[in-house]
C-alpha cells in the first residue's frame, strides 16, 4: 500500500478508526528533518507493506490533526493500533527505531510476538 498523503482531516480520523496498525508522520515541508524522515518512511512503507498503514499529515495544512495528536514539534511519528496511540516518537529516529515499534506493535496485532 502506498504512503497516504493526508489532504483532509475526516479521511484520517476514518483510517485511525477502520483499526489495525497505522504510523501517522506528523511534519512540514519546510522543516529539514521531517523531509530526511520521508525516505525512511518510504522504505518502511514497502517492508511492511499490508500490515502497516502509514499517512503523512502537513502540520501547516492540517493543524486541527496536529493539535488533536499533541504535536509540538516536528517531525512527530505516532503509531496507532486499534485507533488509539501507542506510542510517539519526536524528533529524527534512525530507521531501527521506527522498526522497533512497528516490529512490536505489528507483531503484537498479528500475534507473532
Amino acid at each position: 500500500m502506498a504512503m497516504i498523503i493526508a489532504d483532509n482531516a475526516g479521511a484520517v480520523r476514518e483510517q485511525l478508526k477502520a483499526g489495525g496498525t497505522v504510523l501517522v508522520d506528523y511534519g512540514a515541508s519546510w522543516c529539514p528533518p521531517c523531509r530526511t524522515l520521508l525516505p525512511i518512511l518510504e522504505e518502511l512503507n514497502a517492508e511492511y507493506g499490508d500490515d502497516v498503514s502509514m499517512i503523512k499529515v502537513d502540520c501547516d495544512e492540517l493543524p486541527e490533526l496536529a493539535s488533536e495528536a499533541g504535536v509540538m514539534s516536528m517531525p512527530t511519528v505516532i503509531v496507532y493500533s486499534g485507533g488509539q496511540p501507542v506510542e510517539k516518537l519526536v524528533g529524527l529516529r534512525p530507521k531501527s527505531v521506527y522498526q522497533g515499534v512497528l516490529n512490536k506493535v505489528a507483531g503484537a496485532v498479528r500475534g507473532t510476538l
